[in-house]
């Protein structure tokens, strides 16, 4: 196997931890709600925006075997420009207050996901940043346009309201492709075993945003019927 498919097989059972979480799976099964949707956003939007500054500050941390990355890093920042501003749009298209999400806090979870990502960069290994581009994006891909048709639809909520989640869902279709090329010229085994090591501490890290996020409930749930579920 190639790195990138070791990377994969090492760390699957901590994928699978993160989509059993009970907030992934209701939402799959069409049980959904406005206040968990604006959550999700809510805590998106905190951690996205760090994208750009971590990217900038695991490229500044770059020691001199792996200066090659610098051109990859800089194409990923050009790219996760904005990102954060998508979220606040859709939490305002919702409903929702994106001027108080701006302005407050992250929750603890996502907080302390952000914080291990620039420790990482900073104490242990910078290309470890990869293993968290590989948790965030590889989710997306799998994730992000299921779970958009399945919110919305029984919410009855705008397009404008899933820009982040289609945007990614489509956009990290082709950054997976181009991060498996990546990941396969790093031939070093130590940086590969603090990648394989900080993607498996960032499943579990994400797989806490989403435990921490509210399961939905009583008259603000709504669940798809069976019918509807199974197509």
């Amino acid at each position: 196997m190639n790195f990138y498919e070791r990377l994969v097989a090492r760390t699957t059972d901590a994928r699978m931890d993160l989509l059993g979480t009970p907030i992934i799976q209701g939402c799959l099964r069409g049980e959904v709600s406005l206040p968990s949707y604006l959550a999700f956003l809510r805590e998106a939007y905190h951690h996205v925006h760090h994208t750009v500054p971590l990217l900038h500050a695991c490229k500044a941390a770059l020691p001199q075997s792996n200066l090659w990355l610098e051109g990859p890093l800089d194409e990923y920042i050009e790219e996760e420009q904005g990102h954060d501003l998508w979220i606040l749009d859709d939490i305002h298209a919702c409903g929702g207050d994106a001027d108080a999400v701006r302005d407050g806090a992250a929750g603890h979870a996502t907080e302390v996901m952000v914080a291990y990502a620039y420790d990482t960069i900073a104490r242990r290994n910078p290309l470890g940043f990869f293993g968290m581009v590989h948790v965030l994006e590889g989710t997306s891909v799998s994730l992000a346009l299921m779970a958009a048709d399945q919110i919305q639809k029984p919410l009855g909520l705008p397009d404008a309201g899933f820009s982040y989640l289609r945007s990614h869902g489509t956009l990290d279709k082709e950054h997976t492709a181009h991060f498996e090329l990546l990941m396969n010229q790093i031939e070093s085994l130590a940086d590969q075993a603090d990648i394989v090591h900080a993607a498996r501490a960032f499943y579990r890290l994400y797989g806490d945003v989403f435990r921490s996020l509210p399961l939905p409930k009583g008259e603000a749930a709504i669940s798809l019927p069976r019918q509807a579920e199974a197509a």
